[in-house]
């Protein structure tokens, strides 16, 4: 059965949930659209960060060369806007850490730089691009909460050895964590039940890992308010509307 052309959606629903609650082994991937449930908004397409600022701010070269002017538009986008009361996790994070309470999730890969997943209870999260929560010493390598960092001195510097400090997240020309890499793979490789949550599926090398859930068995289930690189090749569920309207659903019926 062709389950993308299902056109009851409330089926869908009741199929995926049925199939989780038979799964041992589930994962979550997590891209920019889960982030924009809280508020935040998307680097790329309609109204996007690299739409109102130059990419090259967060190129690794380019914040040595010229930091203080990296660190004014870093400073804005990710600590003077993001970083606000406002922005919590949605109800869509709250299923996934319930789900890893319960024993049920695995863990959680994220392409997604704020603190989010954390924040809601999820311990195990596989950051494949970092996180704005801490920041890391490119002299010594050692790391900070974000909040201990006094934003008003650019650029910042390491309380430790006055070294340049840098955000812990992945500039451009900076490669994938090593931990969180091979985590991710060995996560994809491992769980029977692989949930695609609010990416496109654009961003290499992240979009490669719901490919290698599915040639290891997976079943794959993708949520997004749009159809993705993933929805017409590997996903065998697609659900399309918001996570912290669908994943509420689905627990209700596991």
């Amino acid at each position: 059965m062709n389950h993308l052309i299902k056109s009851n959606m409330e089926e869908i629903i009741k199929e995926v949930a049925s199939l989780l609650a038979a799964s041992k082994h589930i994962v979550a991937f997590t891209g920019a659209g889960m982030s924009a449930e809280s508020g935040i908004p998307p680097f790329r397409g309609e109204g996007g960060i690299w739409n109102k600022y130059d990419p090259e701010s967060l190129d690794i070269e380019y914040y040595y060369r010229h930091t203080q002017q990296s660190w004014s538009i870093i400073r804005k986008v990710f600590y003077d806007y993001f970083n606000n009361s406002e922005v919590k996790p949605n109800p869509g994070h709250e299923v996934l850490a319930k789900w890893e309470n319960d024993g049920r999730l695995d863990c959680v890969i994220t392409q997604n730089i704020d603190d989010l997943h954390t924040v809601a209870g999820n311990t195990k999260v596989l950051e494949f691009h970092g996180n704005m929560s801490r920041f890391v010493c490119t002299k010594c390598g050692k790391k900070f909460p974000a909040k201990s960092i006094k934003m008003t001195y650019l650029p910042p510097e390491c309380p430790e050895c006055e070294g340049l400090l840098k955000p812990d997240f992945i500039f451009f020309g900076e490669g994938i964590p090593q931990e969180a890499y091979y985590g991710s793979i060995d996560a994809a490789e491992n769980c029977d039940a692989f949930i695609i949550i609010g990416t496109s599926g654009q961003v290499s090398p992240a979009n490669m890992i719901p490919g290698i859930a599915k040639q290891h068995g997976a079943k794959i289930i993708e949520i997004n308010m749009e159809p993705s690189a993933y929805t017409k090749h590997i996903s065998d569920y697609f659900i399309q509307g918001k996570s912290g309207e669908i994943l509420p659903q689905i627990d209700a019926l596991i």
